[in-house]
């Protein structure tokens, strides 16, 4: 074995030693953006922590670029995302560029904000810079039915947009103020990030709309459209080496898509139900 080894290093190039190829760590960040009962259905913190420090610390890694595919999601964790690779990357003193691909809306564009630049392609959506609070309302439903409701609460606002009530004023008017804070805050990140780069009318910019790659660059949102391949290879040269970061999973957990005990077959089918509605607002 040693003999082989030793055979297979002396046909290396010299160089190969004293001057290695730079190498880009590809982290994905593909999902909606929140917590999951399956083990990696979604994007969060948790999830992601191991593949990020993992990216950080392969042998000669010269930038770390963030492969985005998300319709976004909890606005805390795209932040605690966001902030954590901004910790490593300057601790590591090593530039993060973040790369659109299908989507990156909403908690997806926030984890954009990680890289120090942003670049799209043509046909990719970004965007939606909003907050939005979707549900169902029951009340006349369970009225016919002769389904009786019974509610105890202690705290006036505990039941705050129960959907088997009719809805309250005072509760719309709650939930509105909630996410215009939280609103606030999204946009209050954007312009940290982006700064003099958003060039477009911010009333437009913040109002959720979506736009392809091309009309991104014009708003500001992002840098340039490019894939990551030719992007980095135009940083860091023609030899850079990509090594995207995989999940670790056992082999019984792979064949067996195994949950955590405590999530049932309904629970998994209303989080597929809500993953396939996040998508759906754009198309996909």
């Amino acid at each position: 074995m040693k003999k082989i080894l030793r055979n297979l290093i002396s046909k290396l190039p010299i160089d190969a030693f004293a001057n290695p190829a730079p190498v880009v760590a590809v982290l994905p960040l593909e999902g909606v953006i929140g917590t999951s009962g399956r083990f990696s259905n979604a994007i969060n913190l948790a999830n992601l922590e191991e593949k990020i420090t993992s990216a950080f610390d392969i042998y000669n890694v010269k930038a770390v670029a963030l492969a985005i595919n998300s319709p976004g999601g909890s606005p805390v964790q795209s932040e605690l995302i966001v902030m954590r690779i901004r910790e490593l990357s300057k601790e590591k003193e090593i530039p993060v560029y973040a790369f659109a691909e299908d989507v990156a809306a909403s908690g997806g564009y926030m984890l954009a904000l990680a890289g120090e630049e942003i670049f799209a392609h043509k046909a990719s959506i970004v965007g939606s810079v909003g907050v939005i609070n979707a549900g169902f309302g029951y009340p006349a439903a369970i009225e016919k039915l002769g389904i009786e409701r019974r509610v105890y609460t202690a705290g006036e606002s505990k039941s705050l947009m129960d959907p088997f009530k009719p809805e309250v004023e005072k509760d719309v008017k709650m939930m509105k103020n909630l996410l215009k804070e939280v609103h606030d805050f999204f946009k209050a990140f954007v312009k940290e990030a982006r700064g003099d780069k958003l060039t477009g009318v911010q009333k437009t910019i913040f109002s959720g709309q979506v736009w392809n790659g091309e009309e991104s660059v014009k708003l500001g949102l992002i840098d340039g459209v490019g894939d990551m391949r030719s992007t980095m290879k135009e940083k860091l040269g023609d030899d850079v080496k990509f090594k995207r970061i995989r999940e670790e999973k056992s082999f019984l957990k792979g064949m067996l898509g195994m949950r955590s005990p405590e999530v049932t077959l309904a629970d998994d089918v209303l989080k597929t139900i809500e993953t396939r509605s996040e998508w759906g607002r754009f198309g996909l």
